[in-house]
Protein backbone atom coordinates (compact mmCIF):
# COMPACT_ATOMS: atom_id res chain seq x y z
CA UNK A 1 0.00 0.00 0.00
CA UNK A 2 1.09 3.53 -0.67
CA UNK A 3 0.40 6.51 1.50
CA UNK A 4 -0.87 9.71 0.00
CA UNK A 5 -2.17 12.61 2.05
CA UNK A 6 -1.88 10.48 5.20
CA UNK A 7 -4.50 7.96 4.02
CA UNK A 8 -3.53 4.39 3.20
CA UNK A 9 -4.34 3.52 -0.40
CA UNK A 10 -3.65 0.65 -2.74
CA UNK A 11 -3.46 0.21 -6.48
CA UNK A 12 -6.02 -1.79 -8.40
CA UNK A 13 -3.80 -4.88 -8.58
CA UNK A 14 -3.44 -4.99 -4.82
CA UNK A 15 -7.19 -4.60 -4.32
CA UNK A 16 -7.79 -7.35 -6.87
CA UNK A 17 -5.36 -9.65 -5.05
CA UNK A 18 -6.88 -8.95 -1.63
CA UNK A 19 -10.47 -9.48 -2.76
CA UNK A 20 -10.06 -12.17 -5.42
CA UNK A 21 -11.91 -9.94 -7.87
CA UNK A 22 -10.34 -9.16 -11.24
CA UNK A 23 -9.06 -5.68 -12.01
CA UNK A 24 -11.51 -5.64 -14.92
CA UNK A 25 -14.42 -6.25 -12.49
CA UNK A 26 -13.13 -3.52 -10.19
CA UNK A 27 -13.07 -1.06 -13.09
CA UNK A 28 -16.63 -2.14 -13.96
CA UNK A 29 -17.77 -1.58 -10.35
CA UNK A 30 -16.29 1.88 -10.48
CA UNK A 31 -17.88 2.61 -13.85
CA UNK A 32 -21.26 1.62 -12.39
CA UNK A 33 -20.73 3.96 -9.42
CA UNK A 34 -20.51 1.10 -6.91
CA UNK A 35 -17.09 2.17 -5.62
CA UNK A 36 -14.67 5.05 -6.00
CA UNK A 37 -10.98 5.65 -6.42
CA UNK A 38 -8.65 8.58 -6.63
CA UNK A 39 -6.19 8.96 -9.49
CA UNK A 40 -2.48 9.50 -9.36
CA UNK A 41 -0.79 12.11 -11.55
CA UNK A 42 -0.10 9.25 -13.98
CA UNK A 43 -3.76 8.23 -13.99
CA UNK A 44 -3.42 5.09 -11.86
CA UNK A 45 -6.36 4.23 -9.66
CA UNK A 46 -5.79 4.30 -5.91
CA UNK A 47 -8.31 2.76 -3.52
CA UNK A 48 -8.81 3.32 0.19
CA UNK A 49 -8.33 0.26 2.40
CA UNK A 50 -12.05 0.42 3.20
CA UNK A 51 -12.80 -0.57 -0.39
CA UNK A 52 -11.80 -4.18 0.43
CA UNK A 53 -14.91 -4.56 2.57
CA UNK A 54 -17.03 -2.74 -0.01
CA UNK A 55 -15.89 -5.09 -2.78
CA UNK A 56 -16.81 -8.06 -0.58
CA UNK A 57 -20.30 -6.61 -0.07
CA UNK A 58 -20.68 -5.96 -3.80
CA UNK A 59 -19.59 -9.54 -4.58
CA UNK A 60 -22.16 -10.96 -2.15
CA UNK A 61 -24.89 -8.85 -3.71
CA UNK A 62 -23.93 -10.02 -7.21
CA UNK A 63 -23.82 -13.61 -5.90
CA UNK A 64 -27.39 -13.09 -4.66
CA UNK A 65 -28.42 -12.46 -8.26
CA UNK A 66 -28.77 -8.70 -8.05
CA UNK A 67 -27.96 -6.39 -10.94
CA UNK A 68 -25.48 -3.53 -10.67
CA UNK A 69 -28.43 -1.12 -10.88
CA UNK A 70 -30.08 -2.69 -7.83
CA UNK A 71 -26.77 -2.89 -5.99
CA UNK A 72 -26.29 0.85 -6.57
CA UNK A 73 -29.66 1.39 -4.84
CA UNK A 74 -28.60 -0.76 -1.87
CA UNK A 75 -25.11 0.59 -1.24
CA UNK A 76 -26.20 3.87 0.38
CA UNK A 77 -27.32 1.68 3.30
CA UNK A 78 -23.67 0.67 3.77
CA UNK A 79 -22.59 4.31 3.89
CA UNK A 80 -25.39 5.77 6.00
CA UNK A 81 -27.10 5.15 9.32
CA UNK A 82 -30.21 7.04 8.19
CA UNK A 83 -33.40 5.13 8.92
CA UNK A 84 -35.03 5.98 5.58
CA UNK A 85 -31.98 4.66 3.70
CA UNK A 86 -32.10 1.40 5.67
CA UNK A 87 -35.84 1.07 5.03
CA UNK A 88 -35.36 1.65 1.30
CA UNK A 89 -32.66 -1.05 1.21
CA UNK A 90 -34.93 -3.44 3.13
CA UNK A 91 -37.80 -2.85 0.69
CA UNK A 92 -35.51 -3.26 -2.31
CA UNK A 93 -34.09 -6.54 -0.99
CA UNK A 94 -37.60 -7.91 -0.42
CA UNK A 95 -38.64 -6.90 -3.94
CA UNK A 96 -35.58 -8.65 -5.36
CA UNK A 97 -36.35 -11.76 -3.31
CA UNK A 98 -39.88 -11.80 -4.73
CA UNK A 99 -38.45 -11.44 -8.23
CA UNK A 100 -36.08 -14.36 -7.65
CA UNK A 101 -38.92 -16.48 -6.23
CA UNK A 102 -41.00 -15.80 -9.34
CA UNK A 103 -38.02 -16.70 -11.54
CA UNK A 104 -37.55 -19.96 -9.63
CA UNK A 105 -41.25 -20.81 -10.03
CA UNK A 106 -41.04 -20.21 -13.79
CA UNK A 107 -37.91 -22.37 -14.04
CA UNK A 108 -39.50 -25.23 -12.08
CA UNK A 109 -42.54 -25.08 -14.37
CA UNK A 110 -40.31 -25.05 -17.47
CA UNK A 111 -38.37 -28.05 -16.14
CA UNK A 112 -41.64 -29.95 -15.56
CA UNK A 113 -42.70 -29.32 -19.16
CA UNK A 114 -39.29 -30.43 -20.40
CA UNK A 115 -39.54 -33.59 -18.25
CA UNK A 116 -42.88 -34.37 -19.93
CA UNK A 117 -41.35 -33.86 -23.37
CA UNK A 118 -38.41 -36.08 -22.48
CA UNK A 119 -40.84 -38.81 -21.39
CA UNK A 120 -42.82 -38.48 -24.62
CA UNK A 121 -39.59 -38.64 -26.62
CA UNK A 122 -38.41 -41.68 -24.63
CA UNK A 123 -41.64 -43.56 -25.45
CA UNK A 124 -41.41 -42.50 -29.08
CA UNK A 125 -37.80 -43.69 -29.35
CA UNK A 126 -38.77 -47.03 -27.78
CA UNK A 127 -41.57 -47.48 -30.36
CA UNK A 128 -39.24 -46.85 -33.29
CA UNK A 129 -36.49 -48.98 -31.86
CA UNK A 130 -34.03 -46.17 -31.18
CA UNK A 131 -33.96 -46.57 -27.45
Amino acid sequence: MTTTSSAATMKIGELARLTGVSARSLRYYEQQGLMHSTRSVGGQRHYAATEVERVEIIRRLFDAGLSSKVIARLLPCVDSDAEDVAEDAFTTMHQERERLTADITRLVEARAVLDELIEINTRHRARIGAG
